[in-house]
C-alpha cells in the first residue's frame, strides 16, 4: 500500500470538497482517506492507480493537482 497526497489548487468551498471526492471514489485500487481544501490522501494498493492517473482525475474535474508518494509498504 501507498499513501499518495494530491495537493490541488482552485478549490475554495463546500462544492469543490464534493467535487474532487467524487472525482476520486470508486477507483480500483484506490481507497479515498480525506479531501480538505488544498489536498486530498489516498491509499493505493500495488495494482492500483499511478498517483499520476489520480492527479489526472483531479484535473479533469477542473482542478490543478499534483501527486506526491509519501509512504510506499510492501508486504
Amino acid at each position: 500500500m501507498s499513501t499518495v497526497t494530491l495537493h490541488i489548487e482552485g478549490m475554495s468551498c463546500g462544492h469543490c470538497l464534493k467535487a474532487v471526492r467524487q472525482a476520486l471514489q470508486g477507483i480500483p485500487g484506490a481507497t479515498v482517506d480525506s479531501v480538505q481544501m488544498g489536498r486530498a490522501t489516498l491509499q493505493t494498493t500495488a495494482e492500483g492507480p499511478t498517483p499520476e492517473a489520480l492527479a489526472e482525475r483531479v484535473t479533469a474535474a477542473g482542478y490543478s493537482a499534483t501527486a506526491e508518494v509519501l509512504d510506499a509498504r510492501h508486504p
